[in-house]
């Protein structure tokens, strides 16, 4: 009996989490007034045939705060690098070298500004309906074993009222994370 509630508490809270750290790392993949590494590492090169992440062919470094220097490995690589670079929407013309890739970040309009913090906001509201999608699928899995009688009614209300603990908390993750990234990416 326990072990259902205990079951059903740590899957709903491990998918809740997983929600929490897609949404952290999609906001490190856009764009602020600053360079960083995440800006790069997602875009995928066409290398020998298979779509290959940049940080896994290439070295990816910030040497200044508007400039993201990309050594590849393979110094053949860089065409096709340059290509996927022009082909993501990070918006940025690279710099080759022959040796390395240039990315010059210019600054951003403050209509830019806007677009990314508005596209912020789209990108929480899609992590909060993941959460609730988690939370109604765990409530049924309540009801499911409840009905099974695997769970008293009492353990089967006390586990709702954990679950719904649990979405306030992640939704308050979710919250924080939006408010500090629309301030990183509005303050210039």
């Amino acid at each position: 009996m326990e072990n259902a509630r205990e079951e059903i508490y740590l899957e709903t809270a491990d998918r809740m989490d997983k929600a929490v750290e897609i949404l952290a790392g999609e906001f490190r993949g856009i764009r602020t007034g600053r360079a960083s590494p995440a800006l790069v590492e997602g875009i995928r090169v066409d290398y020998y045939g298979a779509p290959t992440p940049l940080n896994q062919i290439a070295a990816v470094s910030i040497p200044e705060p508007r400039l993201i220097v990309i050594k590849p490995y393979d110094p053949g690589a860089l065409k096709d690098i340059e290509k996927a670079i022009l082909k993501s929407d990070l918006g940025v013309n690279p710099a080759n070298d022959g040796k390395l890739i240039r990315l010059a970040l210019p600054p951003l309009s403050e209509e830019q500004r806007k677009k990314l913090a508005a596209r912020c906001k789209e990108i929480a509201e899609q992590s909060r309906i993941s959460l609730r999608n988690v939370r109604r699928e765990g409530l049924k899995r309540v009801d499911t074993v409840e009905k099974g009688g695997d769970l008293t009614e009492d353990d089967a209300k006390g586990l709702r009222d954990e679950i719904q603990e649990l979405i306030k908390e992640h939704e308050a993750k979710v919250d924080d994370l939006l408010s500090r990234k629309s301030k990183e990416i509005l303050e210039v």
